[in-house]
């Protein structure tokens, strides 16, 4: 059956989903309409394909033990000189991402990897494109706010054509939740072919 290569992410959702990618796409950013607006759990993975149906256990339990919570947006920082990217900042929700995609990524599961660099939660809205264009993104969304309340994620696998697909949503079980602010609907994924970016920590 070959492999797949996939991701785990929770959405940023709309409004706020759709007008991040539209800025990201206005700041020259090719890939941006490929990518839905997101926070990483499980950076690019290839695995085999006969492996799916076990990961996808793994995510369900995974969500069916943890609890909504509130995600806040605010600014934008920078991974830059290491890394070409310029992202909103997680203000508040960071320790619980962190925290489940040590779950997502346990050593006794099916999505057990290292990861690149050290996992830091964030909100890409630039990468890899010219300084001056990072520049503007830094400066454009330094304002920039959002909250609302995260009660899942969700598993992607991308496509031939580079554009990161939804599989699976895994919306938490866990009664009793933390979250406070609102919930908005999905971002709807977008289907045009673009280069091939990952959904990654340091994208």
């Amino acid at each position: 059956m070959g492999t797949v290569t996939i991701g785990v992410s929770i959405a940023v959702p709309e409004p706020y989903g759709s007008f991040l990618q539209e800025r990201r796409a206005g700041f020259g950013d090719p890939a941006a309409h490929g990518i839905p607006t997101h926070v990483t759990l499980l950076p690019p993975t290839e695995v085999d394909a006969v492996a799916l149906p076990g990961i996808e256990r793994h995510l369900a339990e995974v969500a069916a033990g943890w609890g909504s919570f509130t995600m806040r947006l605010s600014g934008t920082d920078t991974f830059r000189p290491l890394s070409p990217v310029v992202f909103v900042k997680i203000v508040q929700g960071a320790e619980e991402c962190t925290a489940l995609q040590e779950r997502v990524r346990a050593a006794s599961g099916p999505c057990a990897r290292e990861l690149q660099f050290p996992y830091h939660p964030h909100v890409t809205v630039a990468h890899g494109i010219s300084e001056e264009a990072m520049d503007r993104a830094y400066a454009e969304l330094k304002e920039y706010e959002a909250t609302w309340t995260s009660s899942g994620f969700a598993l992607y696998e991308q496509g031939a054509d580079g554009v990161w697909r939804l599989e699976r949503e895994y919306p938490f079980g866990l009664a009793g939740g933390q979250g406070q602010g609102p919930v908005f609907p999905r971002q709807a994924t977008r289907r045009e072919p673009v280069r091939d970016e990952p959904l990654n920590v340091t994208e």
